[in-house]
């Protein structure tokens, strides 16, 4: 289930291209998470990597998760 909460999260991701010819990346609802990288591949790849950070911190912390599709993966009663 988490690895398809991860994957509805970076179906989310927002990509576009620097000035410098480098691929940038975002999730909007996961504050603090982006990437970038020459590729898209290298992006989305770091993107997760860092998603996967995110989501261990923002647990440890007690947060809300953001939902993603249908992976609410919040404890019960605990929603974003």
């Amino acid at each position: 289930m988490l690895s398809d909460y991860l994957e509805a999260a970076l179906k989310r991701a927002r990509f576009e291209t620097t000035e410098q010819g480098r691929i940038f990346g975002t999730i909007g609802a996961a504050p603090g998470v982006w990437a970038e990288g020459t590729t898209h591949d290298q992006c989305r790849e770091e993107l997760r990597e860092v998603l996967e950070e995110w989501l261990i911190l923002s647990l440890r912390r007690g947060e809300s998760l953001p939902v993603f599709g249908e992976y609410d993966i919040n404890p019960v009663g605990q929603h974003a």
